[in-house]
């Protein structure tokens, strides 16, 4: 009877336990998909839309993301900016932040969506012990940021498929990426959520006569396709000048790709083929996606360092330098945004019906010296119809 009696109780407790484990982790989970990250409107934002103005079948959808419009007094040309393709890639995001909260334009339209995938900010990768949020230090407190995950949240698309194939080019790709917003470009109406958002995304090009869409990234240092530009072909010469200028001006290197013509479903390549716009990509070092890095925590995702990966480059397994100095965040913030900007300024001296120009966004060198988050505008002190929520 006492035995019946202890096991009993074992069995209330390890329930209980579960329940709690249960409870903590789902109070954890509601808290990163409902956590607000306010963007603060700089005073060049002029307009701000959402996707579902330009596809309605992506209205009231997680993923009806805001489109935030930056217009100069002077017509010239139109650059899309797209951050959180892949939002476990915070140095894209933060660098569209830079620009929402701070460009000037005298000259063109700058668009800029910083949440492309917002679904996948509100989950992390399965497995990964990412972290759920990190934050951005800066002269008025600290600003908090979903992690994020490369693919969509199966909550808002599920279930996958076992083979994916590519619209349209019936390509073979792995079945997960159906929710990878860069493998399903570009897009159809009536598709899955992550389908849709290319569509609403290639529409608004298409609607706002883009000029250049640039997507921003970042990759594991094991990763060939690291530290470059990759442009589809009607962009090559911009993405070799912009390589050659950024080396030899700005105080890093950054290489150039071309999008491969066979591989379907990136931007690179499905935006040129689709729009009349210029495509570019542009991939910053993250270590924190190596699968040799040690424990994955909000230190490494914003000091990017790791002596496992620093070892993998003695053994030279890695395509991207790496030492004891990591790669910060506000290293990779600091490569986007001068590559942006150099660019945009090599654009606008070929094309000078067609330029852009911005002032009042920091290049590399002044967000190492100052740090990414002097660029960031206090919330608590902005006029509330001048604050926006990702």
């Amino acid at each position: 009877m006492a035995y019946v009696k202890l096991t009993t109780l074992r069995k209330i407790v390890f329930s209980l336990a579960g329940v709690a484990l249960m409870l903590f982790a789902g109070i954890s989970f509601y808290r990163i998909r409902h956590l607000k990250e306010p963007v603060v409107l700089g005073q060049g934002v002029t307009q701000v839309k959402k996707l579902s103005d330009y596809f309605k079948g992506i209205k009231g959808t997680i993923n009806d993301s805001y489109v935030y419009m930056l217009e100069g007094e002077e017509a010239g040309g139109t650059v899309l900016v797209i951050g959180g393709t892949h939002p476990e890639e915070p140095a894209a995001r933060l660098a569209a932040w830079i620009f929402t909260e701070n460009a000037l334009l005298e000259q063109g339209k700058l668009l800029v969506i910083l949440s492309a995938n917002r679904s996948a900010t509100t989950v992390t990768r399965l497995g990964g012990a990412y972290p759920p949020d990190y934050t951005i230090e800066t002269p008025w407190g600290g600003q908090k940021f979903r992690m994020g995950d490369r693919w969509s949240n199966p909550l808002d698309q599920w279930p996958d498929p076992e083979v994916y194939i590519h619209y349209p080019s019936r390509q073979e790709l792995a079945y997960i990426d159906i929710r990878n917003l860069n493998r399903t470009w570009p897009g159809r109406p009536n598709g899955t959520l992550t389908e849709k958002t290319c569509f609403a995304i290639i529409q608004l090009i298409k609607e706002e006569n883009v000029d250049i869409a640039i997507d921003l990234h970042e990759a594991e240092l094991q990763y060939p396709v690291i530290s470059t530009i990759v442009a589809h072909q009607n962009g090559q010469d911009l993405a070799a000048m912009a390589s050659m200028m950024i080396s030899g001006m700005e105080g890093f290197d950054i290489g150039m790709e071309n999008s491969p013509e066979a591989l379907h479903g990136l931007s690179h390549r499905e935006i040129g083929d689709h729009t009349d716009a210029i495509s570019l990509l542009l991939e910053a070092p993250e270590p924190m996606l190596d699968a040799t890095r040690g424990r994955t925590d909000r230190a490494l995702l914003l000091e990017g360092k790791d002596e496992f990966i620093v070892k993998a480059g003695k053994h030279g397994l890695l395509f991207e330098k790496m030492d004891e100095n990591g790669w910060p965040i506000d290293k990779r913030v600091g490569r986007h945004c001068s590559t942006i900007l150099q660019i945009i300024e090599l654009w606008s001296e070929e094309h000078q019906e067609k330029a852009l120009i911005i002032k009042n966004v920091p290049r590399y060198k002044e967000i190492i010296a100052k740090g990414t988050g002097a660029f960031l505008h206090n919330p608590a002190t902005a006029a509330s119809n001048r604050i926006k929520y990702e």
